[in-house]
């Protein structure tokens, strides 16, 4: 089933942000807007979900998933940041940039990219995703879109 939910970008609609959590927890993908374009996301640890943005995009299992973080903090529970890697993240985010880092034990293997066994971090800055990461509780696994937009 596909739904459409209009949040405000700056003032986003705590009514709304429910909504939206309540499908992510209900296993669903969202399409929804970053800092630098649109992208496709669900929780971590669901594999019929990461499955689905798969193949949407047309993804192989090399692909770079980002998890999408609420802060630096929860960031560090999932990727190994040295203290150069650690003043780059602090001093970048939030914002539109994208860490490719080692991954920590954390992270589900389905995640990493096979070989170099890292993931991609990002913390945005947006008040609408923020709002959506503080009501879900957890990082979003993301892939961006901007494919569709070509």
């Amino acid at each position: 089933m596909t739904r459409y939910v209009d949040v405000h970008p700056e003032n986003p609609q705590p009514r709304a942000i429910a909504q939206l959590a309540d499908i992510l927890r209900a296993d669903g993908v969202i399409a929804y807007p970053t800092d630098s374009g649109y992208a496709l996301g669900c929780l971590t640890g669901r594999a019929k979900e990461l499955e689905r943005i798969r193949g949407i995009r047309g993804l192989d299992d090399r692909h770079h998933f980002t998890l999408v973080c609420l802060d630096v903090s929860q960031a560090s529970q999932f990727v190994a940041m040295d203290n150069s890697a650690f003043r780059a993240v602090k001093a970048c985010t939030p914002g539109p940039y994208t860490f490719i880092l080692p991954a920590t034990k954390d992270v589900p293997r389905r995640l990493l990219h096979p070989k170099k066994l890292t993931v991609g971090i990002r913390i945005p800055g947006g008040e609408f995703l923020r709002a959506l990461l503080t009501e879900v509780g957890a990082p979003l696994v993301s892939s961006s879109t901007t494919w569709w937009m070509r």
